[in-house]
C-alpha cells in the first residue's frame, strides 16, 4: 500500500501537470474560451477526474494566476536583496528573464498570462487581487532608496494613497512591473541564450533612458489639444461610441468581464443594439484594436512629418498617446470642454489580443509590431543625429510599446489626485530613465 507521503507526492504531481497544462490552454485560447475538458484531454485526464483536484474552472484559472504571482514573486524577493535601486532594477529584469528562458526550453512549467486577470469573478479574484497587489508592492520597494524588505511590503500604504511623491513612485512601479511583464511579448524574436545579454539592454534602458544627456524635454510633456489625436470624419458616432464604450470596461474588467449585458447597460441600450453593430465578441475586440491603432497611427504620422530631431519626434509620437489616459480631473475636465480631445480616448490595452482566435491574434500582433518599427525608426534617426543615446532600437521600441500598454491600467495604480501629468508621470521614467529626478526640478527640461 503507497504511503500518505507517496500519495501526497502524486498528488502534487499531477497538480503541477494541470496548472502547466492549463496555463498553455489559457495563454493561447484565453480565460474565457479554454474549457476544464479541454485541459484534462491536454494533459491526458478525463474530466470528471480533473474535478477531483479543480472543481471549477475559476478555480483553476485562480491557481494558475496565483503560481505566476508566486514565481515573479521569488524573482522580486531575491532581487530585494541587492544593495540599491538600480541593482535591484537590474536583478528583477535579469530573473524574469531567466524564468522566462526556462519556460521556453520547457524546463519549467508554463506560467499563465496576467491579460483577462480582471475577468475572474468572485470569490476567486479575491486572493489572486490580493496577491497580486502584494507583488506589486515588492516592486515598488525596489525603488525605494536604502535597504529593500520583504516586511516592509505589508505595511505599506494603498495603491492608492496620496502626495506626489508616492503618486509619481506608484507610477514608476506599475511602468516597471508593466514592461517586464510585456517582454513575454517579444521575447521569442530572440534566441534563449541570447535572453542574459537581452536583459541588460533592457536594464540599461529602464535605468538610463533613451535621451542623450541635454535633450530637453520642453512643451512637449504637457501636450495641448492640438497634439491629442482626433478622429477625424467618423462616419456612424453611435458606433464609435460602442468602441470607446466597450474599450474603457475591456481596459477595466477584461475581455471576459466586459460582457454584453455590462456595455449595453452603460449606454442604456438593448442587446439588440449592440449585436446590429458587432456580432460577435471576438468581432467587438477586433474593432477596439483597429480603432486604437488609427490613434497611434494619427500620432506617428503628425510626428514622422514635424521638424525637429529623432528625440523631438518621438516625444511628439509618444506622449500625446500617454495624455488619453491621464485619470487627473484635469485631464477629464479638458476632455469634456475641447471638442478636439472628446471622443478620442482610451487605447485599448494591447495584451487583449489573447481572447482573439489565433488568426486574429496574430494579425493584430503583426499590425503592432509594424507601428513598432515606426518606433525603432524614430529612435534610429535620433542616435544618428545624436539627441538618442546609443542603443538598440529593437529593444527600445518595444519599451515603447510596453508603455502604450500599461496606460490602460495607470488609474488603477496612479492616484488621479494630483497635479503632475501621467506624461512626465509614466513617459518621463521611461524616457529619461526610472530613476532620473523629475522634469520640475533639471533645468529647461
Amino acid at each position: 500500500m503507497a504511503s500518505n507521503a507517496t500519495i501526497t507526492l502524486r498528488f502534487a504531481e499531477k497538480r503541477d501537470l494541470i496548472l502547466d497544462g492549463a496555463a498553455r490552454l489559457f495563454n493561447r485560447r484565453g480565460i474565457k474560451a479554454g474549457t476544464l475538458a479541454e485541459v484534462a484531454a491536454s494533459v491526458g485526464l478525463a474530466s470528471n477526474s480533473l474535478t477531483y483536484y479543480f472543481r471549477k474552472k475559476e478555480d483553476l484559472v485562480s491557481a494558475c494566476l496565483l503560481r505566476s504571482i508566486e514565481v515573479i514573486d521569488e524573482v522580486v524577493t531575491v532581487a530585494a536583496l541587492a544593495d540599491t535601486p538600480a541593482l535591484r532594477v537590474a536583478a528583477l529584469v535579469r530573473g524574469y528573464l531567466a524564468v522566462m528562458a526556462a519556460v521556453a526550453d520547457c524546463t519549467r512549467s508554463e506560467l499563465i498570462f496576467f491579460n483577462d486577470m480582471r475577468a475572474l469573478p468572485q470569490p476567486q479574484a479575491a486572493p489572486v487581487f490580493a496577491a497580486y497587489v502584494q507583488m506589486w508592492r515588492g516592486v515598488r520597494e525596489l525603488l525605494q532608496p536604502g535597504p529593500a524588505t520583504v516586511s516592509r511590503r505589508t505595511v505599506a500604504p494603498s495603491p492608492k494613497d496620496s502626495g506626489e511623491a508616492r503618486r509619481a513612485l506608484n507610477a514608476r512601479a506599475h511602468l516597471l512591473l508593466a514592461e517586464v511583464l510585456w517582454s513575454r511579448a517579444w521575447l521569442t524574436r530572440f534566441e534563449t541564450s541570447d535572453y542574459p545579454r537581452v536583459a541588460r539592454v533592457m536594464t540599461d534602458l529602464l535605468l538610463n533612458g533613451l535621451a542623450a544627456p541635454g535633450q530637453g524635454w520642453g512643451s512637449a510633456a504637457t501636450p495641448g489639444a492640438s497634439d491629442v489625436p482626433a478622429l477625424e470624419d467618423i462616419p456612424d458616432p453611435q458606433a464609435d461610441l460602442y468602441l470607446r464604450t466597450a474599450t474603457r470596461l475591456i481596459n477595466d474588467h477584461g475581455v471576459g468581464g466586459a460582457s454584453v449585458d455590462r456595455i449595453a447597460a452603460a449606454l442604456a441600450l438593448t442587446k439588440g443594439s449592440f449585436y446590429h453593430h458587432h456580432p460577435t465578441k471576438e468581432g467587438l475586440v477586433d474593432a477596439c484594436f483597429e480603432r486604437s491603432f488609427a490613434l497611434i497611427r494619427r500620432v506617428q504620422l503628425r510626428a514622422i512629418t514635424a521638424p525637429g530631431t529623432g528625440w523631438q519626434r518621438l516625444l511628439h509620437a509618444t506622449l500625446p498617446l500617454v495624455a488619453l489616459h491621464d485619470p487627473s480631473p484635469v485631464a477629464a475636465a479638458a476632455e469634456r470642454l475641447d471638442a478636439t480631445l472628446a471622443g478620442t480616448g482610451p487605447l485599448l490595452r494591447l495584451t487583449a489580443w489573447s481572447a482573439l482566435p489565433g488568426a486574429l491574434r496574430w494579425q493584430k500582433f503583426a499590425t503592432l509590431n509594424r507601428l513598432g518599427e515606426r518606433y525603432a525608426a524614430m529612435i534610429a534617426e535620433g542616435v544618428s543625429d545624436g539627441s538618442v543615446r546609443p542603443l538598440d532600437p529593437a529593444v527600445a521600441s518595444q519599451l515603447v510599446c510596453g508603455l502604450i500598454n500599461a496606460l490602460a491600467e495607470a488609474e488603477h495604480w496612479v492616484n488621479a489626485e494630483g497635479s503632475v501629468p501621467l506624461t512626465q508621470l509614466m513617459a518621463w521614467p521611461l524616457l529619461r530613465g526610472l530613476l532620473a529626478p523629475p522634469p520640475s526640478l533639471i533645468p529647461d527640461a
